[in-house]
Formats: C-alpha cells, structure tokens, sequence
C-alpha cells in the first residue's frame, strides 16, 4: 500500500512518530539516534525512516512546512498507517523574553488565524489541543534527562513574510498568550481529533521577535538535540 505522497508500505511506520519540518533533520534523527533505521519513503524528498530507540520501535519523518503539507502527511498517517500518535519536533520564533534561542517549549495549545480546521471539517474555533497523554510522557522525559522546558500557547501561522502593522506579535503575545510562533501544530492538532489519535508539538526557539537573534540553517537541522531527546525519551514512558 502506498499513498500519492507516500511509498511505505503498510506496516512500515512505528505507533508512534516524529515528525520535523525539515526532512534532512528526519535524517540526522534517524542516523543519529536510532538503532538500525531503514528509509520507507522518500516521496517527493519528504524522507521518512523507521528504527528503534532503546529497543521501542519508533519512526522519523519530514512534514515540510505549513499546515497543508503536515496536514497531508499526518491524515495519511494517522489513517491509512495506523499511526496512534505524531510529536511534532519543530523550529519557532519567540514572541516572549521568557522564551530564548535555543529554549525547548512544549505547546499547551495552537492558536490560528487559519481556516484549514474549518475547511476539513467545519470546526469553527480557533484553538486546537494536543494530547494529554503525549504531554505527560514529554514532560517525565525532560525532567528524567534534567532538560529545561517551557510551556506555552504556540501561535500557527499561514504566512511567513507577514505585511502587518509591526507590532502584530506583541498583540498576539498580549491578547492571545502566544509564547511563539510556528506554522503547522494547529492542522497537526486538529488532525489527531478528527481522527481519534494523539499528537503534541515540541518546538526549539530558533528566533526570536524579541531579541532579534537567529540561528543558522544547518543549527536547525542539527543542533536541536535537546528537543529530540526529549521527544524520543517519551516513547520510553
């Protein structure tokens, strides 16, 4: 079985996966950190590899960027893989001090201006929430390793390259509670719901709105590894 973006067959995914933005990253995750991984899809470049992390089967896979590209890969998934739960491990610039570069946040809930939710299936809010139950499991994962992690609202972007009033994040960081923002964990969340599967998001601070500091290209791909333990941790929970 295999889909128009995906040529694993069934079976070839773990229960659980993460999911980076950056297909490269899924690379460095799967070569980096799992035991015997082997590559089930490489689609359009999205590569997507399945091994195990201290004995638990576990799989890594791109989801590109934005909603509709994660909202692809994850429907298909969650199912036509019979994949039970995706931990997003992603990039976000901070909208917040307290969040700084390199910073490890767990997202409590995605706020969006975005329709994706509402054109799939009508849901009307603008909030979605990931899984308990994944939650708990990054959070006995950080404190096991001693693993600094911040908690918050995380604001899902459509647009990148925003032509707005200059201070549309500040609002957005008032009056909505958003500590960052990134683009995909609303439809990811919403996706998980509308199907009855878990997900959560756990993004490293990249940028920041506040001190204008960024990181670099390949410190994206490869330098997130407190982000990645954590996430690969809580399979073991």
């Amino acid at each position: 079985m295999s889909t128009p973006h995906n040529a694993a067959n069934k079976g070839d995914f773990a229960k659980t996966v993460l999911m980076p933005g950056d297909p490269l990253r899924a690379q460095f995750i799967a070569e980096t950190f799992l035991k015997d991984p082997k590559l089930v899809t490489s689609v359009r470049g999205m590569l997507g590899y399945t091994g195990t992390y201290e004995g638990v089967p576990v799989s890594v896979m791109g989801s590109g960027m934005g909603m509709p590209s994660i909202g692809i890969y994850s429907w298909e998934l969650f199912t036509q893989y019979d994949v039970d739960n995706i931990i997003r491990i992603g990039s976000a610039g901070s909208y917040s001090p307290k969040a700084k570069i390199f910073d490890v946040v767990l997202a409590t809930s995605a706020y969006s201006e975005s329709s994706y939710a509402k054109t799939q299936n009508g849901f009307a809010g603008d909030v979605t929430l990931p899984s308990p139950a994944l939650c708990d499991a990054l959070r006995k994962s950080a404190a096991k390793q001693g693993i600094p992690m911040i908690e918050g609202v995380i604001h899902s972007s459509d647009v990148f390259y925003r032509d707005d009033a200059p201070d549309y994040w500040e609002k957005l960081r008032d009056e909505k509670g958003c500590l960052a923002v990134e683009m995909e964990s609303f439809a990811l969340f919403h996706n998980a719901a509308a199907t009855g599967k878990n997900a959560a998001c756990l993004i490293t601070i990249s940028d920041s709105f506040v001190s204008h500091e960024e990181t670099t290209a390949e410190q994206r791909q490869t330098s997130f590894t407190q982000m990645m333990k954590v996430a690969l941790g809580s399979i073991l929970e």
